[in-house]
């Protein structure tokens, strides 16, 4: 069975960092980016990239803004991507859905939630 690879993209390395050990430990591969334009111009590559975590609250580019973006991109129309935030307000997941996610998790991220998340079949 072959490695499933994880887009992280947040503007703080330290969530990239925390989210990618978490992952690599339940034998994951996975790729980041501190922003969603640097992350766009990836996605817009061949790399083959199994799901997407995508902070909602970045400078420059939000996650509600490049998440249309990369649901736009012709190789990404299937590529599961899942909305990441502190938000946890009431309507936040709606919110985040609506921007075209296909699934959300908030901050401190439920690890055994994420791993069901990725799980998902597309």
């Amino acid at each position: 069975m072959n490695k499933k690879k994880v887009l992280i993209i947040d503007d703080d390395a330290r969530n990239i960092f925390a989210l990618s050990a978490t992952l690599k430990s339940k034998s994951y591969e996975c790729v980041s980016s501190q922003g969603a334009p640097e992350a766009l111009d990836l996605l817009k590559t061949d790399i083959e990239i199994d799901a997407i975590l995508i902070d909602m609250m970045m400078p420059e580019m939000d996650g509600y803004e490049a998440i249309p973006l990369i649901k736009a991109l012709e190789n990404r129309k299937e590529t599961l991507v899942l909305a990441v935030t502190a938000q946890a307000m009431v309507g936040d997941k709606e919110k985040c859905l609506q921007a075209g996610a296909d699934g959300y998790i908030s901050k401190p991220i439920d690890v055994d939630q994420l791993l069901l998340l990725l799980d998902k079949k597309r």
